[in-house]
């Protein structure tokens, strides 16, 4: 039997300026907040392009004019959109407090900063700035459905993946402290229980940077076992967060993204008519 069409929802509007930019800007789900999404995806898109071609030296000297331009256009750009999106909802605090919120002022802080330091002795602050504009990206996230599935499924498996990565933190430890006691004596590399450790850590993950290897007998058959514990451990991850994309994947296909005018959060309902993070009307 083929899957029921989910009815699209759209939040109530009064009719103001205010509601009607945050129609745009915040509800994916309409046209014109999608002709506005995808041009802000090109926007960021274009923008991280134009800092990652800055840092190569060739390109910097030749379209460094070109550069600057972009990275100018795509700020204010960018402050206006800051600017609309703490005017159209009714507690700015909660927007600009939030992730992406934060994520926003870090996308274009950098380049007004930069204007302060000018003199010459700070171009490696300047520099260090300009690069935080990467943060950029992390606004696609807001405009990609499957980029909320995987925070969902991460946050999900955080219990799970804290117990994990203790289990392999103890295993490293244990593991590392006997190296060290076999390993010791007889070879320069396991000078600490630290460093053993740190081997511990690269032969566990697969790395296998060869910088130091067990010489004794003892500690080369500990080293194949921990080797093939590796392989075994990888997977376990992989696993625990696989089960919680389906289940996010699920539960995302019963509710909207509409974002609350008051708060600003989505994921609600797709017949809810209250936001269920602070009770506002939808």
């Amino acid at each position: 039997m083929a899957e029921q069409e989910r009815p699209v929802k759209h939040t109530h509007h009064d009719g103001t300026l205010r509601s009607k930019v945050h129609a745009i800007i915040f509800e994916a789900e309409t046209p014109t907040g999608k002709i506005f999404d995808v041009l802000l995806l090109i926007l960021i898109l274009v923008s991280v392009l134009a800092v990652m071609l800055e840092t190569v030296k060739e390109f910097d000297v030749k379209y460094h004019d070109l550069f600057l331009t972009i990275e100018w256009v795509v700020t204010i750009l960018f402050t206006l959109e800051y600017g609309l999106r703490i005017y159209s909802v009714r507690k700015p605090s909660k927007y600009i407090f939030s992730f992406y919120g934060l994520v926003d002022l870090l996308a274009i802080l950098p380049t007004y900063i930069s204007l302060i330091f000018a003199g010459s002795q700070y171009l490696l602050t300047i520099r260090a700035l300009r690069l935080l504009r990467i943060f950029r990206v992390f606004k696609l996230a807001r405009y990609l459905v499957e980029g909320r599935v995987l925070i969902r499924a991460l946050m999900a498996s955080r219990p799970k993946i804290i117990v994990f990565l203790t289990t392999v933190f103890s295993i490293v430890i244990f593991i590392g402290s006997i190296m060290y006691l076999v390993e010791g004596e007889a070879n320069e590399g396991f000078t600490s229980i630290p460093r053993s450790v740190y081997w511990a850590i690269v032969t566990i993950t697969t790395v296998g940077y060869g910088d130091i290897t067990p010489v004794t007998t003892l500690g080369q058959m500990l080293s194949a076992m921990l080797m093939v514990l590796g392989y075994a451990i990888i997977a376990v991850p992989t696993g625990i967060v696989s089960v919680e994309i389906a289940a996010a994947s699920r539960q995302l296909k019963q509710v909207n993204t509409e974002a609350c005018p008051n708060c600003g959060k989505d994921g609600h309902d797709v017949d809810a008519k209250h936001c269920k993070f602070c009770g506002a009307i939808l």
